[in-house]
């Protein structure tokens, strides 16, 4: 017995409540499973984070330092300035209490101008240490400047890595799924179904990236869900083709098996035309010139293909 007299065509059989119930289930597995591996791709493609002060270059680690020096020392200067002061004010008080009493007190008069010269030196201290600063400050955040750039840049390659092997990834899934649709679908297979989970779990799988990369704002994957989403139609529309031009072939077979007109499927009765659309359903076979159904694999009066 040939392989095409025993082919089952599942258009002529309907796929059960179970079975469907089966596929829907499967379907959620093969998503569990699917979103882990998505997930896990993060971890693959991610590099290490490095602070942008991993990326200075030696004359930005010297120019950082000298800022961070000179900073320290303003702190210092100033911490200083403070405490002079307050010793300042202290002096001149007791000084002043002196004086309104009327006593000579040339120690606490010595005492104030000793702290009157400390001050002013410590807001000269000040004063430089603030211009040094100043002066070192604009190398510093030129550096960090720079090296922000190059951390945001690496973490943008890190991230479109990423973004690379997950689209890989859905179109490899995409893409198989179809395969196994068109195979199972070709070999007349009861495990369609199969191919039917398979296709929804890659359906989804696109909804869950396209989600995650919507709200992105990294410029280079910007376009990323259009890419998907085109990418997504063209596999889609290439697969319903397929199948269109599928049912162009087993569609007038399946009719004249019913007793239809394999144009029209109008109900073929004795004559050589078609009621429906008039078109000629019974023709001359062209090994023994018998007549022979218009769509039929073989020749009813001698086998022949």
């Amino acid at each position: 017995m040939s392989t095409r007299a025993t082919r089952i065509d599942v258009e002529e059989i309907e796929i059960t409540r179970m079975e469907k119930l089966l596929a829907v289930v499967l379907t959620a597995f093969f998503l569990i499973g699917g979103v882990w591996v998505y997930t896990k791709i993060d971890d693959i493609g991610r590099s290490e984070y490095r602070p942008p002060q991993a990326y200075f270059t030696p004359a930005e680690q010297v120019a950082v330092a000298r800022a961070g020096e000179a900073h320290q020392r303003l702190a210092r200067a100033e911490t200083a300035a403070q405490e002079a002061r307050q010793d300042l004010e202290l002096a001149r008080e007791a000084y002043r209490t002196a004086l309104d009493a009327g006593r000579a007190a040339p120690e606490l008069e010595d005492a104030y101008r000793d702290s009157q010269r400390r001050f002013d030196a410590a807001q000269v201290e000040a004063q430089t240490a603030r211009a040094e600063a100043a002066t070192a400050q604009p190398a510093a955040d030129a550096a960090y400047r720079r090296a922000g750039e190059e951390a945001l840049e690496a973490s943008r390659q890190s991230e479109l890595v990423t973004f690379v092997l997950r689209l890989a990834l859905l179109l490899s899934v995409l893409g198989l799924g179809y395969w196994l649709l068109i195979r199972l679908r070709r070999s007349g297979s009861r495990y369609l179904p199969v191919a039917f989970a398979f296709v929804g779990f890659a359906a989804l799988l696109a909804l869950v990236m396209a989600g995650d990369y919507l709200t992105d704002h990294i410029d280079v994957q910007q376009l990323g869900p259009l890419f998907l989403s085109l990418a997504g139609i063209a596999l889609t529309l290439t697969a319903f083709w397929w199948l269109q031009r599928y049912l162009g072939r087993r569609v007038p077979l399946r009719r004249v098996r019913k007793g239809e007109c394999p144009f029209c499927g109008y109900p073929v009765r004795a004559g050589e035309h078609c009621e429906g659309c008039g078109r000629v359903v019974v023709g001359e076979c062209t090994t023994c010139h018998e007549p022979r159904r218009v769509g039929t694999f073989h020749c009813a009066a001698c086998g022949a293909s």
